[in-house]
């Protein structure tokens, strides 16, 4: 049974064994763990993943490869499949009491960034999540402060989980092949906060409106947020632009900048 990419659903589907092996060697799957694969395309990281001995929730929107899915995995009690856009998909409602999900998937790289934000929603029952991105997403995931790299997706992805860069994947490892280097993710959750944000809808907003226009100084674009006052006060300084603010200092700002003003 053949299936036609579709260029809609941002399929390439994966077919390199030494990648989808070097995949599987990073995240470590062991038996008995709760796994969710998203889009899981023609399983090619499904069987390894289910051979493992893990129990697998796999998300696919497309209805044809959820039917190829079910008769290819009929009578595999360990895997459940959900005919459903990730986008929308309540993955907190996976976990039971307690538990923690892993979750795998090689993403669709028009929605790769709307969908990590969906899923950092539900970082309490997540374990960690690996990812294959566009390799330019995952330098931005894990840019630090300074480079151009560094932006919006850095500071608000490093809030809410460690990031690492593992390694790259090339175009031929795909079929069709994308015309864009990728490379693997991993997102760990923070047990914790690293930084202390005392509301995070503020925090949200002041980060973005840093970065609408990261030519202009961060003194000119958080105007109306951020006085010259309160940079002095915080020991920031107000020249710089966005790309060469903390995320403990983007905090800081958040946690003092005057959002009644901004939004009567």
């Amino acid at each position: 049974m053949t299936h036609q990419p579709r260029k809609r659903f941002g399929q390439n589907f994966l077919h390199d064994s030494a990648i989808i092996n070097n995949i599987l060697a990073h995240a470590h799957p062991a038996a008995g763990e709760h796994w969710v694969e998203i889009g899981p395309g023609l399983g090619a990281l499904t069987k390894p993943l289910l051979d493992s001995g893990i129990r697998l929730d796999v998300v696919e929107l497309d209805r044809d490869l959820v039917a190829r899915l079910q008769k290819q995995y009929a009578g595999r009690a360990e895997l459940t499949i959900h005919s459903a856009d990730a986008l929308t998909f309540d993955f907190a409602a996976l976990a039971q009491p307690g538990e923690k999900l892993r979750v795998i998937g090689n993403l669709p790289y028009n929605i790769s960034t709307p969908l990590m934000f969906h899923l950092v929603e539900n970082t309490r029952c997540i374990e960690d999540m690996h990812f294959m991105l566009q390799k330019e997403v995952v330098e931005r995931i894990c840019a630090e402060p300074g480079g151009k790299q560094y932006g919006r997706l850095s500071v608000m992805m490093q809030y809410f989980c460690e990031t690492e860069a593992l390694f790259d994947v090339p175009p031929e490892s795909f079929d069709p092949a994308p015309k864009v280097m990728s490379a693997i993710v991993r997102l760990a959750p923070h047990a914790q906060a690293p930084v202390d944000v005392a509301n995070f809808r503020n925090f949200s907003q002041l980060v973005g409106q840093a970065f609408t226009q990261r030519r202009k100084t961060i003194r000119n674009s958080l105007k109306g947020l951020v006085g010259p006052e309160l940079f002095e006060r915080l020991d920031i300084d107000a020249n710089l632009r966005a790309e060469s603010i903390s995320l403990a200092e983007f905090a800081r700002l958040a946690n003092h900048a005057d959002f009644q003003a901004e939004n009567p």
